[in-house]
């Protein structure tokens, strides 16, 4: 597959490894990447994938062939690369699929602020890559040849700078060794997970912090978050499940049963609105965020805005507004006053905190903060990916609409990521919903 084919999807740059995604091709978008920001520092990292190594050497001798200097961070979660980018001026780049299985990979960049990409900078990028200007390697040379010679070091500054903030600049009292079970999905935060347990008095029972390439998130982490919420019901403690690349975590309550985004969220909102911390007493979240979620901030005074999918989208409203807290249901929470992306580590940290301020059980907490209307998510895989989901099946749509009428809604979208159409229904009951998303999948199905 030729990179002029490659689009930045939801959360960067993603595919299967040598089917949608070449070391040709992170090649030409490592030099596309440098040509945007001339002269500037690169730094870059990977997650547990046994491709991170050979796309980092890639995107490397891309970027060093427009004369730009690059770091090898080496194993390291995104969000330490976002906080070098801030603090180091530089330009940041993750090669992580995030939660996708071990064949796929992908590219996600930070600017030198720290952020995600703007829409603008990411077409300029583009622009470049798929022009076929953004290498100056000569005649289209070979895969192998092209990502030959000599690839930076590894770093451990990143890690270390990562580690050290997280202790440091959070203003978290030492937990005199509360237990908690830690999954690390054989990804990135098996290089930090430990070291920050231990300064901060936590008596960790970390597990799957092993990667060996091809275990990152395979039955594990916080896109399956059942053996620990087994391990967590048995010992009655607290758990954290993160995602391959460390962006966001799931949570496990004391008597085992998972508390998913829009709960932290909806604790860390009403938190900081009694603290005075919360700007504007408004929170973002997106699309799918449930609507029990809405319901417990309106009951509060707390106000929300609803972006697009994609903790990009709820960055950028953040930014907007002067906000500080805003999420998805997922697991990306996004601290605006202590990080620049989201940050499963740090949101894990604050989380852990606020329970133990309340002096309340996490069971307790995330039951009485918000009652979850009935939820159903169908993906429909898909060959080619409409532009349109919601004109292709309009009359359907509206049809399923007026069904469920006030006390319900329905999200259908293409996925940034994956060959998926994304069904989301809430009703007032599980069968309504499940009707729902089963006559909307047939249509889906029917029409492409």
């Amino acid at each position: 597959m030729v990179a002029s084919r490659l689009r930045f999807g939801t959360d960067g740059v993603r595919g299967r490894v040598g089917v949608d995604l070449t070391e040709r091709d992170v090649e030409q978008l490592g030099a596309a990447v440098a040509r945007q920001w001339p002269g500037i520092r690169v730094v870059v990292g990977h997650d547990g994938r046994e491709s991170g190594p050979a796309l980092l050497a890639a995107f490397a001798r891309g970027a060093q062939s427009q004369g730009n200097v690059v770091v090898n961070a080496g194993l390291v979660p995104t969000p330490a690369l976002a906080c070098a980018a801030k603090a180091r001026a530089c330009v940041a780049v993750a090669i992580t699929a995030s939660h996708n299985p071990w064949h796929d990979n992908g590219v996600k960049v930070f600017a030198p602020s720290g952020s995600k990409l703007s829409d603008e900078t990411q077409r300029r990028i583009e622009a470049l890559w798929h022009a076929g200007e953004a290498t100056n390697l000569g005649e289209s040379p070979s895969a192998k040849d092209s990502v030959s010679g000599p690839v930076p070091s590894v770093s451990s500054e990143v890690v270390d700078d990562y580690v050290a903030g997280l202790i440091s600049t959070l203003d978290v009292a030492r937990f005199d060794d509360t237990q908690i079970v830690v999954d690390c999905a054989n990804g990135a935060t098996s290089s930090v997970v430990g070291r920050v347990a231990k300064a901060l008095g936590l008596n960790a029972d970390v597990r799957n912090d092993a990667p060996d390439g091809r275990n990152i998130n395979e039955g594990c982490g916080a896109t399956h978050p059942d053996a620990l919420a087994t391990a967590c019901a048995k010992r009655g403690v607290m758990g954290i499940a993160f995602d391959g690349d460390g962006d966001r975590l799931i949570a496990v309550d004391e008597l085992g049963r998972v508390v998913d985004g829009d709960r932290i969220i909806a604790l860390a909102a009403l938190d900081m609105h009694r603290r005075g911390v919360l700007a504007r007493d408004t929170v973002v979240v997106t699309s799918m965020t449930n609507l029990g979620f809405h319901r417990a901030m309106r009951a509060q005074r707390i106000a929300t805005i609803t972006t697009d999918v994609g903790d990009r989208a709820v960055l950028a409203a953040m930014e907007d507004g002067g906000f500080v807290l805003g999420g998805e249901q997922s697991g990306h929470i996004i601290h605006a006053r202590h990080a620049t992306t989201g940050d499963g580590v740090l949101s894990a940290i604050l989380l852990l905190d606020l329970v133990r301020r309340s002096g309340t059980p996490l069971s307790e907490l995330s039951e009485s903060v918000m009652t979850r209307m009935p939820q159903v998510l169908r993906n429909v895989r898909v060959v080619n990916k409409p532009d349109d989901v919601a004109s292709l099946i309009a009359d359907d749509l509206a049809r399923e609409s007026a069904l469920l009428g006030e006390d319900g809604r329905i999200v259908v979208r293409a996925s940034g990521t994956e060959p998926l159409v994304r069904i989301m229904v809430e009703a007032e009951s599980e069968t309504l919903a499940d009707g729902v998303a089963a006559r909307l999948e047939q249509a889906v199905i029917a029409r492409t």
